[in-house]
Protein backbone atom coordinates (compact mmCIF):
# COMPACT_ATOMS: atom_id res chain seq x y z
CA UNK A 1 0.00 0.00 0.00
CA UNK A 2 2.76 2.44 0.95
CA UNK A 3 5.16 1.32 -1.81
CA UNK A 4 2.91 1.23 -4.85
CA UNK A 5 4.06 1.92 -8.40
CA UNK A 6 2.76 5.49 -8.42
CA UNK A 7 4.53 6.14 -5.15
CA UNK A 8 7.85 5.00 -6.56
CA UNK A 9 7.26 6.97 -9.75
CA UNK A 10 6.76 10.17 -7.74
CA UNK A 11 9.39 9.62 -5.07
CA UNK A 12 12.30 8.15 -7.05
CA UNK A 13 13.29 11.30 -9.01
CA UNK A 14 13.02 13.44 -5.86
CA UNK A 15 15.08 10.98 -3.84
CA UNK A 16 17.74 10.82 -6.54
CA UNK A 17 17.89 14.62 -6.56
CA UNK A 18 18.27 14.59 -2.77
CA UNK A 19 21.12 12.08 -2.96
CA UNK A 20 22.84 14.13 -5.68
CA UNK A 21 22.46 17.35 -3.68
CA UNK A 22 23.83 15.75 -0.52
CA UNK A 23 26.80 14.29 -2.38
CA UNK A 24 27.49 17.63 -4.03
CA UNK A 25 27.42 19.65 -0.81
CA UNK A 26 29.50 17.06 1.06
CA UNK A 27 32.10 17.09 -1.70
CA UNK A 28 32.27 20.89 -1.92
CA UNK A 29 32.45 21.45 1.83
CA UNK A 30 35.07 18.74 2.30
CA UNK A 31 37.20 20.01 -0.57
CA UNK A 32 37.21 23.66 0.46
CA UNK A 33 37.49 22.97 4.18
CA UNK A 34 41.10 22.07 3.41
CA UNK A 35 41.75 25.32 1.55
CA UNK A 36 42.93 27.95 4.04
CA UNK A 37 42.27 31.55 3.05
CA UNK A 38 45.34 33.70 2.50
CA UNK A 39 44.00 36.54 4.64
CA UNK A 40 43.61 34.00 7.47
CA UNK A 41 40.29 35.36 8.78
CA UNK A 42 38.24 32.95 10.86
CA UNK A 43 34.60 32.35 10.08
CA UNK A 44 33.62 34.28 13.22
CA UNK A 45 35.80 37.23 12.10
CA UNK A 46 34.19 37.35 8.67
CA UNK A 47 30.67 37.17 10.12
CA UNK A 48 31.51 40.02 12.51
CA UNK A 49 33.00 42.11 9.71
CA UNK A 50 29.92 41.62 7.52
CA UNK A 51 27.63 42.63 10.38
CA UNK A 52 29.74 45.73 11.05
CA UNK A 53 29.73 46.73 7.38
CA UNK A 54 25.92 46.53 7.39
CA UNK A 55 25.76 48.51 10.67
CA UNK A 56 24.21 45.65 12.61
CA UNK A 57 25.41 45.93 16.21
CA UNK A 58 22.73 43.95 18.07
CA UNK A 59 23.61 40.45 16.81
CA UNK A 60 25.84 38.15 18.84
CA UNK A 61 28.14 35.49 17.37
CA UNK A 62 28.24 32.33 19.46
CA UNK A 63 30.54 29.30 19.26
CA UNK A 64 28.95 25.84 19.35
CA UNK A 65 30.94 22.92 20.68
CA UNK A 66 29.04 20.33 18.65
CA UNK A 67 29.81 19.91 14.93
CA UNK A 68 27.29 21.29 12.46
CA UNK A 69 24.21 23.17 13.52
CA UNK A 70 25.29 26.51 12.07
CA UNK A 71 22.30 28.84 12.04
CA UNK A 72 20.95 32.30 12.78
CA UNK A 73 18.47 32.52 15.65
CA UNK A 74 16.12 35.48 15.03
CA UNK A 75 14.56 35.19 18.49
CA UNK A 76 17.82 35.94 20.32
CA UNK A 77 19.54 37.68 17.38
CA UNK A 78 22.44 35.25 17.54
CA UNK A 79 24.58 33.68 14.84
CA UNK A 80 25.60 30.25 16.13
CA UNK A 81 28.60 28.71 14.44
CA UNK A 82 30.10 25.27 15.01
CA UNK A 83 33.72 25.14 16.14
CA UNK A 84 34.84 24.08 12.66
CA UNK A 85 33.34 27.27 11.24
CA UNK A 86 33.90 29.68 14.13
CA UNK A 87 37.61 28.91 14.55
CA UNK A 88 38.56 27.96 11.01
CA UNK A 89 39.89 30.22 8.26
CA UNK A 90 39.02 27.76 5.48
CA UNK A 91 36.99 28.76 2.44
CA UNK A 92 34.13 26.55 3.62
CA UNK A 93 34.10 28.17 7.07
CA UNK A 94 34.09 31.67 5.62
CA UNK A 95 31.28 30.80 3.17
CA UNK A 96 29.09 29.26 5.89
CA UNK A 97 29.70 32.18 8.27
CA UNK A 98 28.87 34.69 5.53
CA UNK A 99 25.66 32.80 4.75
CA UNK A 100 24.50 33.00 8.37
CA UNK A 101 25.40 36.68 8.44
CA UNK A 102 23.18 36.98 5.36
CA UNK A 103 20.25 35.73 7.45
CA UNK A 104 21.03 38.37 10.09
CA UNK A 105 20.94 41.04 7.38
CA UNK A 106 17.59 39.70 6.17
CA UNK A 107 16.22 39.96 9.68
CA UNK A 108 17.48 43.51 10.12
CA UNK A 109 15.77 44.51 6.87
CA UNK A 110 12.53 42.64 7.67
CA UNK A 111 12.90 40.45 4.58
CA UNK A 112 9.35 39.24 3.89
CA UNK A 113 10.00 35.52 3.13
CA UNK A 114 12.09 35.24 6.32
CA UNK A 115 9.31 36.85 8.36
CA UNK A 116 6.80 34.41 6.84
CA UNK A 117 9.01 31.41 7.58
CA UNK A 118 9.61 32.52 11.16
CA UNK A 119 5.88 33.12 11.58
CA UNK A 120 4.74 29.66 10.48
CA UNK A 121 7.64 27.73 12.01
CA UNK A 122 5.98 27.12 15.41
CA UNK A 123 2.89 25.72 13.69
CA UNK A 124 4.86 23.55 11.27
CA UNK A 125 7.00 22.21 14.11
CA UNK A 126 3.83 20.84 15.72
CA UNK A 127 2.04 19.62 12.59
CA UNK A 128 5.01 18.02 10.83
CA UNK A 129 5.47 15.42 13.56
CA UNK A 130 1.79 14.46 13.53
CA UNK A 131 1.28 14.29 9.76
CA UNK A 132 2.80 10.88 9.00
CA UNK A 133 1.25 9.04 11.99
CA UNK A 134 -2.21 10.39 11.17
CA UNK A 135 -1.95 9.38 7.51
CA UNK A 136 -0.56 5.92 8.25
CA UNK A 137 -3.17 5.20 10.95
CA UNK A 138 -5.90 6.38 8.60
CA UNK A 139 -4.79 4.00 5.84
CA UNK A 140 -4.37 1.11 8.27
CA UNK A 141 -7.95 1.56 9.49
CA UNK A 142 -9.03 0.93 5.91
CA UNK A 143 -11.51 2.29 3.40
CA UNK A 144 -15.11 2.91 4.33
CA UNK A 145 -14.33 4.36 7.74
CA UNK A 146 -15.29 8.00 8.09
CA UNK A 147 -12.91 8.36 11.02
CA UNK A 148 -10.07 6.99 8.88
CA UNK A 149 -10.88 9.48 6.12
CA UNK A 150 -10.80 12.35 8.60
CA UNK A 151 -7.43 11.23 9.94
CA UNK A 152 -5.99 11.03 6.43
CA UNK A 153 -7.35 14.43 5.44
CA UNK A 154 -6.03 16.11 8.59
CA UNK A 155 -2.66 14.41 8.08
CA UNK A 156 -2.48 15.63 4.48
CA UNK A 157 -3.34 19.18 5.56
CA UNK A 158 -0.65 19.03 8.23
CA UNK A 159 1.87 17.73 5.70
CA UNK A 160 0.88 20.45 3.22
CA UNK A 161 1.96 22.98 5.84
CA UNK A 162 5.41 21.36 5.79
CA UNK A 163 5.52 21.67 2.01
CA UNK A 164 4.65 25.37 2.25
CA UNK A 165 7.46 25.80 4.79
CA UNK A 166 9.96 24.17 2.41
CA UNK A 167 8.82 26.39 -0.47
CA UNK A 168 9.15 29.56 1.61
CA UNK A 169 12.59 28.38 2.72
CA UNK A 170 13.89 28.38 -0.87
CA UNK A 171 13.93 32.17 -1.43
CA UNK A 172 15.16 32.69 2.14
CA UNK A 173 18.21 30.45 1.65
CA UNK A 174 19.00 31.56 -1.89
CA UNK A 175 18.78 35.20 -0.88
CA UNK A 176 21.05 34.61 2.13
CA UNK A 177 23.61 32.95 -0.16
CA UNK A 178 23.33 35.84 -2.62
CA UNK A 179 23.94 38.31 0.20
CA UNK A 180 26.89 36.22 1.36
CA UNK A 181 28.50 36.24 -2.08
CA UNK A 182 27.98 39.99 -2.38
CA UNK A 183 29.43 40.61 1.09
CA UNK A 184 32.49 38.46 0.37
CA UNK A 185 33.12 40.34 -2.87
CA UNK A 186 32.67 43.80 -1.35
CA UNK A 187 34.74 43.04 1.72
CA UNK A 188 37.55 41.39 -0.24
CA UNK A 189 37.90 38.73 2.46
CA UNK A 190 38.84 36.18 -0.19
CA UNK A 191 41.12 36.12 -3.20
CA UNK A 192 39.55 35.37 -6.59
CA UNK A 193 40.21 31.62 -6.55
CA UNK A 194 38.95 31.37 -2.97
CA UNK A 195 35.84 33.33 -3.87
CA UNK A 196 35.11 30.83 -6.62
CA UNK A 197 35.33 28.05 -4.03
CA UNK A 198 32.98 29.89 -1.68
CA UNK A 199 30.46 30.25 -4.50
CA UNK A 200 30.60 26.50 -5.10
CA UNK A 201 30.01 25.78 -1.40
CA UNK A 202 27.05 28.18 -1.26
CA UNK A 203 25.57 26.85 -4.50
CA UNK A 204 25.84 23.23 -3.40
CA UNK A 205 24.26 24.02 -0.03
CA UNK A 206 21.35 25.81 -1.71
CA UNK A 207 20.67 22.75 -3.85
CA UNK A 208 19.90 20.71 -0.73
CA UNK A 209 16.92 22.97 -0.03
CA UNK A 210 15.62 22.43 -3.56
CA UNK A 211 15.90 18.68 -3.03
CA UNK A 212 14.10 18.86 0.32
CA UNK A 213 11.24 20.79 -1.27
CA UNK A 214 11.04 18.28 -4.14
CA UNK A 215 10.89 15.31 -1.76
CA UNK A 216 8.15 16.92 0.34
CA UNK A 217 6.10 17.78 -2.76
CA UNK A 218 6.46 14.20 -4.05
CA UNK A 219 5.25 12.81 -0.72
CA UNK A 220 2.27 15.18 -0.70
CA UNK A 221 1.23 14.21 -4.23
CA UNK A 222 1.60 10.55 -3.36
CA UNK A 223 -0.61 10.87 -0.28
CA UNK A 224 -3.23 12.79 -2.26
CA UNK A 225 -3.31 10.08 -4.96
CA UNK A 226 -3.60 7.34 -2.33
CA UNK A 227 -6.40 9.27 -0.63
CA UNK A 228 -8.25 9.57 -3.93
CA UNK A 229 -7.97 5.81 -4.56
Amino acid sequence: MFFDTWGLFLLLPAMLLALYAQARVSSAMSRFSHMATRKDMRGADVAAAILAYNRIDDVEIERLNAPGGDHYDPASKTIRLSAHVYDSSSVTAVAVAAHEAGHAIQHSESYTPLALRNGIFPVVRLTSGAAFPLIIIGFLLGAGSQFATILIDVGIIFFAATVVFHLITLPVEYNASSRAREALEIGSYLDDDELQGARKVLGAAAMTYVAAAAVSIAHLLRFMLMRRR
